[in-house]
C-alpha cells in the first residue's frame, strides 16, 4: 500500500484555506457589484437607448425619449436567453470578482490534486474530501459557464455557497489525510462517488438559481401590482421564467447523474455486502432525493407545475441532499457509517 505524504497533506489543507479566502474576497466583490447596481443599470440603459437610436435613425424614425430614468422600450435589460440586451457596462467590481474567483479556483484545484497525491488515491473518501471536491466543481462549473454566458449576477450566491462549503469542510469535518477504510477500497468508489459529487455540485447551482427565481418572481408580481421596486439590483438578473428554464435543464442532467449514482451504489452494495438493496439509512435517503427530483421533473413537464411551485420542489430536493450528507452521515448508524469525522 502506498505511503501517506503527511507534509503534502498539510500543504493541501493550507491551500484549501487560501482558496476559501479567495472565494470570500470574490463574494465581497460580487456583492459590491450588486450594491453598485444603480450605476450599472444606468450604463446598461444608456447603451440600450443608443442602440435604439441608431436603429431608428436607419429607418428615419424619431429618437427614443428617456423618461423617469428608464429606457423608452420597456426597461428589459436581460433577455429570456439570459443575455444582456446591450454591453454590460464597465462593472469594475464584477471584473475584480471574476479575476479573484479564477485565482480561487486555481488554488482550489492545487489543493484537491495535492490531497489526492498525498493520499495516493482519489480525494473523496470522507466527508471533508467529498465537500471540498464538490465545492471545487461548483466553482469551476460556474467559472467555465461565465466564459459563454454573463452569469455574474449569480456570483454573489455561488461564491457564498462555495465559501460556506469550504468553511464547513475545514472547520466542521477536518480529517487528516489517510488510507481508505476497507469498505471503500474498491474501483466502484471512483465510479459511484465521483458521479455523486458531480450531481450534488450541479444541484447546488440549481439551488442558487431556484432561490433567485423565487426572489425575482416575488419582485415581478409586486411590480405588476403597481408596487415599489425595492430590489432594483434584480434588474441585472434574468426573469423568473428564464431562471426556471435554466434550472430545469441543469436539474434534468443532474437527475440522470443521480439515477446512475443510485444504480452504481446498488451494484457496489451487491459486490461488498451480497445484496443490491438493504434499506440502509443512506440508501433510503438517496432514494428519497431521487423521488423528490423525479417528482419535480414530472410535475413540471406533465402537470404544469411552473413558477414558485417548481422552484420550491427544487429547493426541497437540495435540502434533502444536505440532510443526507450531514444528519444521516453524522447521526445514523449503518453500513455507510464511515464519514471519517
Amino acid at each position: 500500500m502506498p505511503s501517506i505524504n503527511e507534509q503534502l497533506g498539510a500543504y493541501s489543507d493550507l491551500f484549501m484555506l487560501l482558496a476559501a479566502f479567495a472565494y470570500a474576497v470574490g463574494f465581497i466583490a460580487f456583492a459590491w457589484d450588486l450594491a453598485k447596481s444603480n450605476s450599472t443599470i444606468r450604463e446598461l440603459e444608456a447603451g440600450l437607448l443608443e442602440a435604439e437610436a441608431r436603429q431608428l435613425a436607419t429607418v428615419g424614425g424619431p429618437a427614443p425619449v428617456k423618461t423617469a430614468g428608464k429606457p423608452a422600450a420597456g426597461g428589459a435589460l436581460v433577455s429570456e436567453s439570459m443575455d444582456y440586451v446591450t454591453a454590460s457596462g464597465k462593472r469594475k467590481a464584477a471584473k475584480v470578482a471574476v479575476s479573484v474567483a479564477w485565482i480561487g479556483v486555481a488554488i482550489h484545484a492545487v489543493a484537491v490534486v495535492s490531497r489526492a497525491i498525498a493520499a495516493a488515491r482519489v480525494p473523496w473518501g470522507n466527508m471533508y474530501e467529498f465537500l471540498t471536491t464538490g465545492a471545487f466543481i461548483v466553482a469551476a462549473v460556474f467559472m467555465v459557464a461565465l466564459i459563454r454566458k454573463d452569469l455574474r449576477f449569480m456570483g454573489t450566491f455561488v461564491m457564498l455557497l462555495v465559501t460556506i462549503m469550504l468553511c464547513a469542510a475545514t472547520m466542521g469535518f477536518p480529517t487528516p489525510v489517510a488510507h481508505l477504510v476497507p469498505a471503500l477500497q474498491s474501483p466502484w468508489l471512483v465510479i459511484h462517488v465521483s458521479i455523486a459529487v458531480l450531481a450534488s455540485s450541479l444541484f447546488t447551482i440549481t439551488f442558487a438559481m431556484s432561490v433567485l427565481q423565487l426572489v425575482q418572481d416575488a419582485r415581478q408580481k409586486r411590480l405588476a401590482a403597481g408596487g415599489q421596486d425595492k430590489l432594483a439590483f434584480m434588474r441585472l438578473v434574468p426573469s423568473a421564467v428564464a431562471l426556471e428554464n435554466a434550472a430545469y435543464r441543469v436539474n434534468t442532467v443532474s437527475f440522470v447523474m443521480w439515477t446512475f449514482t443510485v444504480m452504481a451504489g446498488a451494484v457496489w452494495a451487491e459486490a461488498a455486502w451480497g445484496r443490491y438493496w438493504g434499506w440502509d439509512t443512506k440508501e433510503v435517503w438517496s432514494f428519497v432525493i431521487w423521488v423528490v427530483y423525479a417528482g419535480y421533473l414530472h410535475a413540471r413537464a406533465t402537470r404544469g407545475w411552473t413558477g414558485a411551485r417548481s422552484a420550491w420542489l427544487s429547493i426541497i430536493g437540495y435540502l434533502c441532499i444536505i440532510f443526507n450528507f450531514t444528519v444521516v452521515n453524522l447521526y445514523f448508524n449503518g453500513l455507510h457509517s464511515y464519514a471519517g469525522v
